[in-house]
């Protein structure tokens, strides 16, 4: 039986090859990239593994092709390059509204 739910949009920032193996896992399974990601959560928050044996062969497949080297033990370490952090400080200090003229009375 299926759950009605309300699914929101967000933007999040992930390593960009775990996405690339998530993406290719998604088309993979035939289901989208936020089915797959509810599933995974759903399954860690009861304890359990979201993937047997088969699922986790094409996973370590879909990490030597896009040179996924991380592992849980450098889950909360990870750190940004300067670089992108910059470029991401760049670009949200562009989009930021432009400040609208004061207007000056007439005394």
């Amino acid at each position: 039986m299926a759950t009605t739910v309300t699914r929101v949009q967000t933007g999040v920032r992930l390593e960009a090859r775990l996405l690339n193996v998530l993406k290719a896992l998604a088309a993979l399974k035939n289901t989208s990239l936020g089915d797959l990601l509810e599933g995974i959560v759903l399954h860690a928050f009861e304890g359990q593994q979201a993937f047997g044996a088969p699922t986790l062969a094409q996973i370590a497949e879909l990490k030597k092709i896009y040179g996924l080297d991380l592992t849980a033990a450098d889950s909360h370490q990870l750190v940004e390059t300067e670089r992108a952090a910059a470029g991401r400080a760049k670009a949200k200090r562009s989009a930021a509204p432009a400040k609208r003229p004061t207007r000056r009375s007439r005394s």
